[in-house]
């Protein structure tokens, strides 16, 4: 994954976006969403391992909230 397409553009902040993503995937843990630096890159790694989703889908959700 390039760092352009990981370079999230959050409108909230990061814990607004946490929030809504365990709204959607309820099984998701704030450790699942610990963001180290910036590394998103990882966190969106995570959910994808843990829901199946694309890295698109993951994405492509988390701008749009």
């Amino acid at each position: 994954m390039s760092n352009s397409s990981t370079e999230l553009k959050l409108k909230g902040s990061w814990n607004e976006t946490k929030g809504k993503l365990k709204q959607k995937w309820g099984f998701l843990t704030d450790d699942d969403l610990a963001v180290q630096e910036g590394r998103y890159d990882e966190v969106v790694g995570k959910i994808q391992k843990k829901t199946g989703e694309s890295k698109e889908t993951i994405i492509s959700y988390i701008q749009s909230i």
